[in-house]
């Protein structure tokens, strides 16, 4: 097929360089869908494109995958309105033969057209459907090489429960915790209230395989159990509620080391709300209030405490086996305790994002970070490693 140019105003034209080419890929079937497209926005608006020849793939709620705009303002989080990825008149493939991966576009009544050939992917997807491995999976059997981590890494991070169990193989404590499946829950839901209620209020009720704090409802009382159930079960049939933990809430950017390198960690950071509209770090605290929450990095912790939750936060990175990036969060308990929460392996780009706020505050820039990201992926062998 012949190579045909891009769209004009979308991304820019190759001849005459040796860019390597990335496709930024946002959007997605999952309720985070509008957090994607902020965090591509975020990419999109720092990425060197001197450097890198930045080709935009959005997927809309629909999954289908098209070229849209790689203007950052079209995919901001605006006060109006959620940004979304619409539905196309083409469609995009990955195609990968003989050698070469390259993205095709397809239009009822038109041929299929060459849009180049791809270097490397950077999913910037949260959720279902992205985050949890699927992406990662399909990304695999065609042989591309992506930024993050890989399918296991993938699935186990975007899952509460199993995230939890691998955790605590690795001796990481982990809080109290109740899983309620969906079999268990249409079978015998008193049973399911009766162990969730056994633990210790406050509680979070949340779904096991969502982000960005989707579903999820602080509990006082055992009478809001049930409702706080269904909510987290509009976005995943599959429950995890865990017992409220008395602690400050402390964070660690990890980025997979270089080579045979161990994993690098960021200065921690702490994340504390503000009196008034939030009770705890909440969906609109996250993405929406940028004064909400305020971010101390690096946290004021003793230099020992500082130390270990560095260390832990690789030690979580290794077990689920990461790669790339991921954003791993503990609570600092009064009695000197750090426990683990939860790995996030595809943390928020957006601008108030807290990952890309600790490497700034711990000396690699935004756009360095990204490029970081994409030296690492360019980097690793393809298949199993």
């Amino acid at each position: 097929m012949t190579v045909e140019p891009l769209p004009a105003g979308t991304v820019e034209d190759r001849p005459g360089t040796e860019r390597p080419r990335v496709a930024v890929l946002f959007g997605g079937r999952s309720s985070e869908h509008a957090v994607s497209c902020v965090t591509a926005a975020g990419v999109l608006q720092a990425i060197d494109t001197s450097k890198y020849d930045v080709v935009p793939i959005g997927i809309a709620k629909n999954g289908q995958w098209s070229l849209v705009s790689a203007d950052p303002a079209e995919w901001s989080l605006r006060a109006a309105t959620l940004p979304e990825v619409p539905v196309s008149e083409e469609s995009v493939v990955l195609s990968s033969q003989d050698g070469s991966r390259e993205l095709v576009a397809h239009a009822a009544g038109s041929l299929p057209r060459s849009l180049g050939p791809i270097d490397v992917v950077m999913p910037l997807l949260h959720g279902p459907f992205g985050e949890d491995g699927t992406l990662q999976g399909m990304l695999e059997m065609a042989d591309m090489r992506y930024v993050g981590a890989g399918v296991l890494a993938s699935a186990v991070g975007m899952d509460k429960h199993y995230m939890k169990v691998v955790f605590e193989s690795a001796g990481l404590m982990v809080g109290p915790y109740e899983v309620i499946t969906d079999r268990q829950w249409l079978r015998d839901p008193q049973s399911c209230l009766d162990r969730a209620g056994a633990l210790e209020f406050p509680l979070f009720v949340k779904p096991a395989r969502a982000g960005s704090s989707m579903g999820i409802t602080r509990v006082t009382d055992a009478a809001e159990l049930p409702a706080a159930i269904e909510a987290a079960r509009l976005h995943d049939p599959k429950v995890v509620v865990e017992a409220g933990i008395i602690g400050r809430e402390i964070e660690v950017a990890v980025l997979q080391g270089r080579g045979t390198e161990d994993p690098r960690t960021s200065q921690p950071g702490e994340v504390a709300v503000r009196d008034g509209g939030h009770e705890w770090y909440d969906f609109e605290a996250k993405y929406v209030d940028g004064a909400a929450a305020d971010l101390s990095c690096p946290a004021d912790l003793p230099a020992d405490i500082t130390a270990r939750v560095r260390r832990l936060a690789g030690t979580a990175f290794d077990a689920v086996g990461g790669e790339g990036l991921s954003r791993v969060d503990f609570f600092y308990t009064p009695d000197g305790e750090l426990i683990i929460n939860e790995i996030n392996t595809m943390p928020g780009f957006t601008p108030i994002s807290m990952y890309p706020q600790m490497w700034a505050k711990s000396g690699l820039p935004y756009t360095e970070l990204i490029d970081e990201l994409i030296s690492l992926a360019l980097a690793r062998k393809t298949g199993l490693r």
